[in-house]
């Protein structure tokens, strides 16, 4: 016969969950990572290399439009700095970061039209 004492220990001992696989505990937060890297952290790498292709890229004669919303031709290219000409004997110094799109030709005949 059982003593209050082995019975309310074997009590508790019942009660105590098993210890499960720590490997399955991780497997919900490495999902979400993997989510998350496809889903941001990659198409922002492609945008940036993108970007910085189409800054390299500057030539003279290439139109550009500036983040502050100035549309101008490319005069003078400096290491950090374009020269754009805006209208005819206006030109402004802006800093390469600056400049968000090269409008292409084609890009320039619905506006034309």
């Amino acid at each position: 016969m059982l003593t209050w004492l082995e019975s309310n220990a074997w009590a508790q001992a019942a009660e105590v969950p098993a210890a499960g696989n720590p490997f399955v505990a991780f497997v919900p937060f490495i999902l979400i990572f993997v989510l998350f890297y496809f889903l941001l952290v990659r198409p922002q790498q492609k945008r940036a290399k993108k970007r910085k292709a189409m800054i390299d890229g500057l030539k003279k004669g290439d139109r550009v439009t500036t983040s502050g919303g100035m549309i101008g031709t490319v005069t003078n290219l400096a290491v950090d700095q374009v020269t754009l000409q805006v209208a005819e004997g206006v030109r402004v110094k802006v800093i390469r970061s600056y400049i968000e799109e090269v409008k292409t030709d084609e890009a320039e005949l619905p506006e034309a039209k």
